[in-house]
């Protein structure tokens, strides 16, 4: 990696106490959320059927009160520390929670709702014979439909709708499950590697075309991480990062620039952040002294083969620690990845910053 990549990257750690002392210059925007467990805030709490739940200890360490919220973390995650820099006091709640308290429903739509389900993938199959049931991103879509249906019997206009989901920002991140999935022969579709990807990449494209027929102009996006380097995946690579994996990974960030690309060409307005999650996290990796990490292989809570739940250990300095799990980052991780979200160069965010995505000041 360039030393004016690794520059550009320090001095988003150097921003830190300037970005949490500054004050947002305009509205905060409504932001809709879609995808994983890495930006869940409690959705699968509201399916009682699932096997993929955080609602335990020791999850939620260091939230407010040590409360386990559903959060695959020791406290706020990715979603929770993007929103926070955009200057909302909370995350926007689950769709499902809404749901359940109709009197609240219409009063928190207009700022926003959290779709993403732990264990979804692109594809309507990933995560559903793991974990029984999850949202897949097709079906959290779908439940946006509604959000935006209610939002036009109060505008009574459609033209109205529109106008309010311009400004809105649309927050997503997935595809790691489908890549796990497959790697581990979980009822793989009878694909190769190539048939594979190109059926991943076409249905994520239509799921981005319908949520631009829906509605969404401002799309915040990011590829997946390094999962070939998480302790699951170095569990079963006798403790390296697992080749395949990475090489997934990497495959998908390149073809999510080029479908950006087609896409921002062929919609009018759209406009996006592409995040390389790849890129930022094996940037801590290699930096991990400079960025306060003393741990980058192990599982916080629990191990590679063991889940983090009321019955594992767990370290005491988690912010010195890539990893919470198996599979997540720790909040510390989450609100470094953020603060690069929101201020970094072309080399981790393009073609532009989420700051420069939503015309905000931090």
């Amino acid at each position: 990696m360039s030393k004016r990549n690794i520059s550009c990257f320090l001095l988003v750690l150097v921003s830190l106490l300037a970005v949490a002392l500054a004050e947002a210059t305009t509205e905060p925007p409504a932001v809709y959320v879609f995808g994983d467990s890495t930006l869940d805030v409690g959705t699968n709490n509201y399916i009682p059927e699932c096997l993929a739940k955080a609602d335990f200890y020791f999850n939620g360490i260091d939230f407010p009160y040590s409360e386990p919220t559903g959060r695959f973390s020791n406290g706020l995650n990715t979603a929770d520390e993007i929103v926070r820099l955009l200057g909302l006091r909370r995350s926007p709640p689950p769709f499902l929670q809404l749901v359940n308290d109709p009197s609240t429903f219409r009063k928190n739509i207009l700022k926003g709702a959290n779709f993403a389900s732990g264990g979804s993938g692109i594809l309507n199959s990933t995560g559903q014979y793991q974990y029984r049931k999850v949202i897949s991103m097709g079906d959290q879509i779908q439940q946006f439909s509604t959000v935006r249906s209610n939002i036009t019997n109060m505008t009574a206009s459609d033209a109205a709708t529109d106008a309010i989901l311009s400004k809105a920002f649309f927050l997503i991140s997935v595809g790691s499950n489908d890549i796990f999935e497959y790697l581990l022969n979980i009822t793989r579709p009878p694909m190769t590697i190539p048939e594979f990807n190109a059926t991943l990449v076409s249905t994520y494209e239509y799921h981005l075309k319908t949520l631009y027929e829906l509605g969404a102009r401002k799309l915040g996006i990011l590829a997946v991480p390094p999962i070939g380097c998480t302790p699951f995946a170095r569990a079963r690579a006798n403790g390296n990062c697992s080749e395949p994996a990475r090489q997934f990974a990497q495959a998908f960030y390149t073809e999510a620039v080029a479908l950006l690309e087609k896409l921002s060409s062929q919609l009018p307005d759209l406009k996006y952040s592409l995040a390389n999650t790849y890129l930022m996290t094996t940037s801590m990796m290699e930096n991990m002294f400079a960025f306060g990490l003393r741990d980058i292989t192990s599982a916080c809570c629990g191990n590679g083969t063991y889940p983090c739940n009321q019955t594992a250990s767990f370290c005491s300095n988690r912010d010195e620690y890539l990893f919470w799990d198996q599979f997540h980052p720790t909040q510390r991780v989450s609100e470094l990845a953020a603060l690069t979200l929101f201020g970094g160069s072309e080399s981790f965010v393009a073609p532009m910053n989420f700051s420069q995505l939503l015309g905000v000041n931090i």
